[in-house]
């Protein structure tokens, strides 16, 4: 696996795949990589297809008082296992190569980046956009892959790609769980032991809620009765909401496929999940 911190770098290599007849994929992280993040790589591995990943912690899309200076960074693993999984290239920025001096710009995308943790993290989506828009002109690709996990933030770039006319797909990949159902994410190594243990209630909330949901249950009930036994579990709880799975809209009109979305803090940690309700 070639490894690039440079933007010349980076082109060249990437001209050189695409005049060999290559296209180019791209899955965007922000290291602290997990079997989540792997399967975005498992997903974006065809042939004839070179395979860039990156890694920046983009620290435009962390609000005062976020976890920017203490998110985990694990550059040595986080390569390792891209280069078992099969990446052909790595995309390796440091701050001063995506934000130099003078930077200005900021893509701001309306309507879905609005309400939920767009309310809860004013300016998290401006930040996700613009570093999103910056990495597909940088890299080009044919084809970019986003876990589901960050469903509202996934709504946003489909939302901008089809604004700013990227030529790009957009893929996203099914939530990794682990074995008792809690969403992979960088952020659970902040719970303690006994937080790890009463995480799950996140999971199992959903699953409840969506069942209540697709048997006739009162969506409004579902989602107090969820609220309810997070709050019971020791989490704060900053929403749980039914969505317009496309749209995000709080009001899904009649025979839209709908989402359940939720937010919550345990101690310390953030955690963010959703489930779907309907099938499709």
């Amino acid at each position: 696996m070639e490894i690039y911190r440079e933007l010349a770098g980076l082109r060249a290599a990437l001209a050189a795949a695409r005049a060999s007849g290559r296209e180019v994929a791209l899955v965007p992280t922000m290291g602290a990589l997990h079997a989540g993040h792997i399967a975005l790589v498992e997903a974006a591995r065809r042939p004839g297809t070179t395979l860039v990943a990156s890694i920046f912690v983009n620290p435009r899309q962390f609000g005062a008082g976020e976890d920017l200076s203490r998110y985990p960074r694990k550059e040595t693993s986080d390569i390792a296992m891209l280069s078992e999984a099969g990446c052909d290239l790595l995309w390796l920025p440091p701050v001063e190569q995506m934000y130099p001096d003078g930077f200005a710009t900021n893509v701001s995308v309306g309507g879905v980046s609005e309400g939920l943790d767009g309310a809860a993290r004013p300016g998290h989506f401006d930040g996700v956009a613009t570093v999103v828009a910056k990495l597909f002109n940088q890299v080009r690709p044919t084809r970019a892959y986003f876990g589901e996990k960050d469903f509202q933030q996934l709504a946003v770039v489909r939302r901008m790609v089809a604004d700013l006319d990227f030529d790009v797909e957009i893929t996203g990949v099914p939530t990794q769980r682990e074995d008792d159902g809690l969403a992979l994410s960088s952020r659970n190594v902040y719970l303690s032991p006994e937080e790890r243990q009463r995480a799950v209630a996140l999971p199992r909330a959903l699953g409840i809620a969506a069942r209540a949901i697709r048997g006739g249950t009162d969506p409004a009930k579902a989602l107090d009765d969820a609220t309810a036994a997070l709050t019971a579990a020791g989490f704060e709880v900053d929403y749980v909401a039914l969505v317009d799975a496309e749209t995000l809209s709080p009001e899904p009109a009649a025979g839209r496929r709908r989402q359940l979305l939720a937010a919550a803090r345990l101690g310390n940690t953030r955690l963010i999940d959703n489930l779907a309700v309907d099938a499709g």
